[in-house]
């Protein structure tokens, strides 16, 4: 996968301001459910925020880096325990 240029990643973090979290990453930390969820997600919309729970910033840092692998997304940004993936959605199938 392609790495986001700088101006994507702005372009990105400005239309995620507006966004709300829908993915929610609990105690159990990052689940198969969680995977999956995320995934639909950015399906339908590329651009989501998700909200990781737990006080361990490494923590948070290694949840991320494992949701994009799984979900093939980019990180674009980390602030606090909110993460903003995106992933360009699928071609459609004719």
């Amino acid at each position: 996968m392609a790495t986001l240029s700088n101006e994507d990643i702005r372009r990105f973090k400005q239309q995620a301001h507006q966004l709300r979290p829908t993915v929610l990453i609990g105690k159990q930390g990052l689940t198969e459910a969680v995977i999956k969820e995320t995934d639909t997600r950015l399906t339908a919309r590329e651009l989501i925020k998700v909200q990781v729970a737990g006080d361990d910033r490494q923590e948070r840092i290694a949840i991320a880096e494992a949701l994009c692998a799984a979900t093939g997304a980019e990180l674009v940004q980390h602030i606090g325990k909110q993460l903003v993936l995106w992933r360009p959605k699928p071609e459609e199938k004719e």
